[in-house]
């Protein structure tokens, strides 16, 4: 295998670990939150990203992402939270059907206009997971003195993982959507703190592989806390009739 092969092959397979987390976020939110401004945050992330390369090109090596993986972390886990917590309520409530009845629920976004909170998130998504993938591209291809290869691999990650995301789009809209927030909220925990404890220093012994770790734990704690909000409210409406 030549030089520029191999450039090519670890470049796309490394930019693909980071366009998964980018499209996970973008999907997740979009589905939750609504696509408009969620590809509109999207699209700007994208457009600063594509704006610093032109600038800086080799030169990115030397941003200091650390301050960036707190600040992205932080907000992730902010909202994560509270969809985590959200979700569990509805589905302890109603189960994995989701709320059919209310399904009108106010979840906070805004009817009209632009939806903040979907704007940033997939903006800052983006812009964060975008860096990652053109510090890979200088680090992979400068090095080797292929940058040309590199910079397509990079690029051609970025499309594939987003073709596939659009592709999937339509099954993860017929999810329930007290289901849907609870696993959005679920990924949005996991990778905020993967990245804001990233951010501060802590060395993951599995790198990336550590957030399917995080997705496990936060998946069973959610089980575990359905299964605590159902005995609650079984006791609560004992009481409640006896």
């Amino acid at each position: 295998m030549t030089g520029a092969a191999i450039v090519l092959l670890t470049t796309f397979l490394a930019s693909s670990v980071e366009a998964i987390e980018m499209v996970t976020i973008v999907v997740g939110v979009g589905a939750t939150r609504g696509w408009r401004s969620t590809l509109a945050g999207a699209a700007a992330g994208l457009a600063l990203l594509v704006v610093i390369v032109a600038v800086l090109g080799a030169a990115l090596t030397a941003i200091p992402i650390s301050p960036l993986r707190v600040l992205v972390g932080a907000l992730l886990l902010l909202f994560g939270l509270q969809w985590f917590r959200k979700g569990i309520v509805r589905v302890a409530a109603n189960g994995l059907a989701g709320y059919h009845a209310h399904e009108t629920e106010d979840d906070g976004a805004p009817t009209t206009g632009i939806d903040w909170t979907a704007f940033v998130l997939s903006f800052k998504g983006v812009l964060l997971e975008g860096l990652e993938v053109a510090l890979i591209v200088v680090s992979f291809g400068a090095s080797a003195g292929q940058l040309g290869p590199a910079i397509f691999a990079g690029a051609a990650a970025i499309v594939v993982i987003g073709a596939i995301g659009l592709a999937v789009n339509p099954m993860v809209a017929r999810i329930p959507r007290s289901f849907l927030q609870l696993i959005v909220g679920t990924m949005l925990t996991s990778f905020g703190t993967f990245w804001a404890l990233e951010g501060l220093g802590v060395s993951w012994p599995q790198s990336d592989l550590d957030i399917v770790a995080l997705l496990a734990f936060n998946a069973l704690a959610a089980v575990a806390f359905i299964g605590l909000e159902r005995r609650t409210a079984s006791a609560a409406l004992t009481v409640a009739t006896s």
